[in-house]
C-alpha cells in the first residue's frame, strides 16, 4: 500500500533506535565503549557501529549480547530514548586522528558534520573531503561542505598572529556575500533540525573563523553553542 514504510526503512529505524538506546545505557554505566565491547564479548568497532545510528543492523548474538552485559531485557534494548536536542559543536580537528574525531562526534551524537573550510584538504589523513566524508557516512553522519563559510586565504593571517578584531571584521564581510548568506542559510537549517558539529582546523576556536560562524548561527537560531569533547 501506498505510504507504508518498507521493510529497509523500518529495519534503519530499529538500527537507529537501537544506536541510540545502547549508547544512553553505555553512558548511564560509566563505560567506555571499550569496557562495553569486552564486557559483551564483542569487537569494539562493532560496538562503534552499532551505536551509529543505524549504520548497521546487528545480528541476533550481537543484540543479545549487549542486552546482557547492559543488564536489560530485548524490549527494553529497544526502547525509544528522547530524541537529541539540536544544537552546535565547535570542531577543531587539530591534534586528532580521524578515528578519534569521530568517536567525539559519536559520543557528542552529532548528525552533521558542516565543513566550514574554505578547500577541504589537509595533510592529516583522514580529514580530506572525500576521507572524511566517507568515514562519517560509515558511522551514519552526514558530510557538507559549506565553501560560502570558508575564510579566505589573505585574512588568516590576522587569526594566527593576535589581530582578531580585523580578522573577524573582514571575516564578516565574506559572510555578507551572495554565496556566504546562502549557506548561513543552509547551516542555521540544519542547527533547527539537528546537532550539528562546525568545523575547521584549529583546537582553539579563538584563532578560527569558526568562532564568526557559530556566534552568527546562535543569533539566528538561538542554537545553543558547545565545543566538541
Amino acid at each position: 500500500m501506498a505510504g507504508l514504510p518498507t521493510t529497509s526503512s523500518r529495519d534503519h529505524a530499529r538500527a537507529r533506535v537501537l544506536a541510540q538506546r545502547v549508547r544512553t545505557l553505555r553512558e548511564a554505566r560509566g563505560w567506555t565503549r571499550a569496557q562495553l565491547a569486552k564486557e559483551a564479548g564483542i569487537h569494539a568497532r562493532t560496538l562503534v557501529r552499532v551505536e551509529s545510528e543505524g549504520a548497521i543492523q546487528p545480528g541476533f548474538f550481537t543484540i543479545g549480547a549487549l542486552a546482557e552485559a547492559l543488564d536489560v531485557s530485548l524490549d527494553d534494548l529497544f526502547r525509544q530514548s528522547e530524541p537529541a536536542t539540536p544544537g552546535l559543536w565547535s570542531a577543531g580537528y587539530e591534534g586528532r586522528d580521524i578515528d578519534s574525531f569521530v568517536a567525539s562526534l559519536l559520543d557528542s551524537q552529532i548528525e552533521v558534520v558542516a565543513d566550514v573550510r574554505l578547500t577541504p584538504i589537509s595533510r592529516k589523513p583522514g580529514f580530506s573531503k572525500t576521507r572524511l566524508g566517507l568515514a562519517l557516512a560509515e558511522v551514519g553522519i552526514e558530510y557538507t561542505h559549506l565553501r560560502g563559510l570558508g575564510n579566505p586565504k589573505d585574512n588568516r593571517a590576522p587569526f594566527w598572529d593576535g589581530r582578531l578584531v580585523a580578522g573577524r571584521a573582514r571575516f564578516r564581510s565574506v559572510l555578507r556575500s551572495d554565496e556566504g548568506q546562502s549557506d548561513l542559510d543552509r547551516l542555521a537549517e540544519h542547527a533547527r533540525q539537528s546537532r550539528v558539529a562546525v568545523l575547521c582546523f584549529e583546537k582553539d576556536e579563538e584563532r578560527c573563523h569558526r568562532q564568526v560562524v557559530l556566534e552568527t548561527i546562535h543569533k539566528r537560531t538561538a542554537a545553543p553553542v558547545r565545543p566538541l569533547a
